[in-house]
């Protein structure tokens, strides 16, 4: 696994992922009322297998509980998925399903 950095491009509405100053990948979103929907995740052919996505997954949630307030609304099968596998992460989309009622 290589170590990537990830960061909130919020201009560009998604997190992503550097290695050693290259795009990787991202995880798109739009940002609504108390809530963040993850649309789309992409790691690029050259990054797969190297941690890249977890990577991803984890810093931009570890992001949304930091800042308190939003809620996630995984709609990207990728950050879905990851959420299924790390259950202490489960709590950010059941708020959502709860706000959207």
């Amino acid at each position: 696994m290589t170590e990537s950095d990830v960061t909130d491009n919020a201009n560009d509405h998604r997190y992503e992922a550097r290695i050693d100053g290259g795009l990787a990948g991202f995880a798109a979103y739009e940002l609504g009322d108390r809530r963040i929907v993850f649309t789309h995740t992409e790691v690029f052919s050259e990054f797969e297998g190297r941690g890249v996505g977890s990577a991803l997954a984890r810093s931009a949630l570890d992001d949304v509980r930091a800042r308190g307030g939003l809620r996630v609304v995984p709609r990207c099968p990728f950050i879905r998925g990851w959420i299924d596998a790390h259950p202490d992460y489960g709590d950010l989309t059941r708020q959502a399903r709860e706000d959207t009622g």
